[in-house]
């Protein structure tokens, strides 16, 4: 393709940075060697994949579908929007919350040799190249039927990735910009992960259905509330602002969820062992451990003086004025 005098200019770049990123991904974050993104693929449709994620009406944790090799998972994934919509509407029939979105890519766990597709031509260099880091890391460490841990080893691997390239690259304005990104990224997290938590109180209270139903909408309604407080902080930056201009569920808090809740403690076990290596192995002893052991370790929110209980956010106090 990047030979080939008929690939337009703009595809070619993409291509040469990708080619660029998986080179550095062996040598400089050692991750596999492999068969993947050597080849590209244009699947003529915005994304690969479309996921389901459904939880129950009154449960902010996800329904797991299992399957060979890749265990059970916290999503349901389709190669047609059609399908995917079909089978949410099943979901949603028998009373489930439900949530479906596209997504640009997936790893095989070196199964099979993943291409790059079309789907992810449109991105900025630092998503490109991190997405990359990101679905090798997936080939690198992969624990069966453990979702969030994985998401979040990949998460924490690509961003390391990513700011050693940027450092490599002298690209100081694109380093600075990126920190601020996952700087947001983290406060979009912490506030879903505290809507989380009150509502899986709400969940274990004894109110009956209605009364319960009532409650997780104000939750929610509090939720965007708190979200544009968080806005505001950020000096009016809108990119999250379509995740929740939509009537959010249960679902949409526990795809989120998948993504985020582990980063922090993989990312406190990177800063600990001090270099990628030493990252793999502590990450391989943390696999080897029985899932709610390892989720106990890395996946929990720690204690302290900056991370309120959810008891205190459900105080009358701190709910946001009626409307």
């Amino acid at each position: 393709m990047i030979a080939d005098p008929a690939t337009s200019d703009a595809v070619r770049e993409r291509l040469d940075l990708a080619v660029a990123a998986r080179d550095f991904a062996v040598q400089e974050l050692a991750l596999p060697d492999a068969r993947s993104y050597r080849r590209y693929a244009d699947l003529g449709r915005p994304y690969a994949v479309w996921n389901v994620v459904a939880t129950p009406e009154f449960s902010v944790d996800p329904r797991r579908w299992c399957f060979p090799v890749a265990g059970c998972v916290a999503y349901r994934g389709y190669f047609e929007e059609s399908r995917a919509e079909s089978a949410a509407r099943r979901l949603a029939s028998r009373g489930d919350d439900v949530a479906v979105g596209g997504v640009a890519t997936y790893s095989t766990l070196g199964h099979l040799p993943d291409p790059l597709f079309n789907t992810m031509l449109g991105w900025g260099d630092s998503r490109l190249v991190g997405t990359i880091f990101h679905e090798l890391a997936h080939e690198r460490l992969y624990v069966a039927g453990d979702s969030e841990f994985n998401e979040a080893f990949a998460s924490v691997v690509a961003h390391e990735g990513v700011r050693r390239w940027l450092a490599s690259h002298g690209e100081s304005g694109e380093l600075a910009r990126y920190r601020a990104s996952l700087e947001r990224e983290a406060g979009f997290a912490a506030l879903l992960r505290m809507a989380r938590e009150r509502l899986q109180l709400l969940y274990d209270s004894p109110l009956p259905p209605a009364a319960m139903a009532l409650e997780k909408q104000r939750e929610f309604g509090r939720l965007k509330f708190e979200y544009t407080k968080l806005r505001a902080r950020w000096n009016g930056y809108s990119g999250y602002d379509a995740w929740f201009a939509r009537t959010l569920n249960n679902a949409h808090l526990a795809a989120a969820a998948t993504y985020h809740d582990c980063v922090p403690g993989l990312a406190r076990e990177l800063a600990a062992a001090g270099s990628l290596p030493e990252f793999y192995a502590r990450a391989e002893r943390l696999a080897g451990l029985p899932l709610a052991r390892r989720h106990a370790a890395v996946c929990t929110r720690p204690p302290g003086p900056d991370q309120p209980d959810a008891r205190d956010l459900l105080r009358p106090s701190a709910a946001p004025p009626p409307g």
